[in-house]
């Protein structure tokens, strides 16, 4: 596999890479790490590229357990999940204040529910692979992963409507 090849096979994919690393280990510095690594055994391995039949999933599985072997390393005692990718410059100060407000409640609701929880959420709601995608890259059932991503969606309505309803919790 020539350099072009690898590039027109990686590259499209390599944001969504970057964005599941970021959620994992919550630093930018961090994430572009792990996605170096990553693309780096992507290239040791191009030879071997073509046995996939999903280079993409495969990849996302492979941030996926670098991540998780990072966290688990005792380095990662400062390490935790967060998402703020989100930015809206057209809205009026008082809205976009209320949308900011509302997106780092979801990122606070996020962080509490399980792991695999929160993965799915992730993969699903975020970077919007479909569930059988999903369910190869976390070893799962593809209607386990309905359920798991039901339970977190229903989680995530319950804890924000409390907040807004009834104030800080």
């Amino acid at each position: 596999m020539t350099q072009v090849e690898f590039l027109n096979i990686v590259m499209p994919f390599k944001d969504k890479v970057f964005r599941l690393a970021k959620r994992l280990l919550v630093s930018t510095e961090e994430a572009e790490d792990a996605t170096q690594e990553v693309l780096l055994k992507l290239w040791n391995n191009k030879k071997k590229m073509h046995e996939y039949k999903n280079v993409e999933a495969f990849s996302m599985t492979m941030t996926k357990n670098f991540c998780f072997d990072k966290l688990k390393s005792k380095q990662a005692q400062n390490l935790k999940i967060v998402h703020s990718n989100y930015e809206d410059g057209n809205t009026p100060l008082q809205k976009q204040v209320e949308l900011n407000d509302s997106v780092d409640w979801v990122s606070k609701i996020i962080e509490e529910l399980p792991e695999q929880q929160r993965m799915i959420i992730q993969l699903r709601d975020i970077e919007e692979y479909d569930f059988d995608e999903i369910a190869k890259m976390l070893d799962m059932n593809n209607t386990a992963v309905r359920v798991n991503l039901s339970r977190a969606r229903k989680t995530i309505r319950e804890k924000l409507t409390n907040t807004h309803n009834y104030g800080i919790k």
